[in-house]
């Protein structure tokens, strides 16, 4: 492991005012995606979807790395650029998603375990040779009656440690990703409570199996009341009680935390985010890792006449990408959207 190469590939990958774009939906989910604007989702398009946004003129400005899917990483730009190496020279490291989904975790209805450890080294050797230089694994807890159990935490806790070691030992970052599911009615203070304790446990795993946190990066969950709550959470509380999570669950020498949007809005996420970097004072930078809030207004313009609206649906994804970056470093206003160009 060399130590070094990973706190700095860590460090440039929450570098300040970027994030992360997680463009690593999977074909499943990107038919889910293509059908709501009426596009088929062939393996030809969504190599096309791909360089609508790795290909965006100054995305470099703004986006950090990029999290490919396994197809991705093996395309080509439409200049004929391998997807790693048109990344590497706009200085954005590219990433992979290595984990191979979820499935019910035996005993526990409803609840969900992560794989894809079987043959990970291998494959993260392989990932390293094509050009990626950090990876991505998700884990998913579920609030809901009973729900989560502590074995249904363990295990998930315990499979992102062992597969950030092996990333560590083939010279990629881990990012850790415990998604703590918007969807429910639960609150804020049930948020909170499951929260932290999914990242204690997880970090706790990590430590075990002897992670260097400088060279790792935890992607997070904002602690936010459910999509169906009664009370919506504003971003001012949102931000206090992320913040005091991360406080008391994340280890100070971690390299950094970006945060998944969710499910929730553009705005919504970019907003949160917003606030958090508007407090401060905390030893890690927070940023952004978005999929859909960086994506879905492109998606819509683009989806219109892929041929064509390319330039208009870039200019979309830039927008979104810069006012996030303007909220990782506090510097988003809700006024700035009134100059976006859709």
């Amino acid at each position: 492991m060399d130590k070094n190469a990973l706190k700095a590939t860590a460090k440039s990958m929450v570098a300040k005012g970027k994030g992360i774009l997680a463009a690593d939906e999977s074909a499943g989910t990107s038919e889910k995606r293509f059908a709501s604007v009426g596009v088929p989702c062939t393996e030809e398009n969504r190599r096309q979807y791909r360089d609508l946004f790795l290909a965006a003129p100054g995305v470099g400005n703004y986006i950090s790395g990029v999290i490919l899917h396994e197809e991705t990483i093996l395309q080509k730009a439409n200049d004929g650029t391998p997807f790693p190496e048109l990344l590497q020279k706009e200085g954005i490291i590219p990433g992979i998603k290595v984990d191979k989904g979820t499935k019910d975790l035996g005993l526990h209805p409803g609840e969900k375990i992560t794989e894809g450890l079987d043959g990970l080294r291998e494959r993260l050797q392989e990932f390293y040779k094509l050009g990626a230089r950090f990876a991505k694994w998700r884990a998913v807890i579920t609030i809901g009656k009973n729900m989560p159990s502590a074995a249904c935490i363990k295990a998930n806790g315990h499979a992102l440690a062992r597969y950030a070691a092996l990333c560590q030992e083939c010279g990629l970052v881990p990012m850790v990703e415990p998604e703590v599911l918007i969807d429910g009615d639960h609150d804020l203070q049930t948020s909170y409570k499951v929260t932290l304790a999914t990242q204690k446990v997880m970090f706790a795993e990590m430590k075990e199996q002897g992670i260097y946190m400088p060279g790792a990066i935890l992607k997070a969950s904002m602690v936010i009341a459910g999509k169906s709550a009664k009370k919506q959470t504003s971003p001012k509380d949102v931000a206090k009680w992320t913040i005091k999570c991360l406080k008391a669950a994340v280890p100070k020498d971690l390299a950094g935390v970006v945060f998944l949007s969710g499910g929730q809005t553009d705005e919504q996420s970019t907003a949160n985010l917003d606030a958090m970097n508007k407090i401060g004072k905390t030893p890690w930078p927070l940023s952004f890792s978005y999929a859909r809030a960086l994506q879905s207004p492109a998606l819509k313009i683009w989806g219109k006449d892929i041929a064509k609206n390319v330039p208009p649906a870039r200019d979309a994804f830039l927008f979104r990408a810069k006012m996030n970056g303007l909220a990782a470093v506090g510097k988003y206003n809700e006024k700035m959207e009134a100059g976006r160009p859709y």
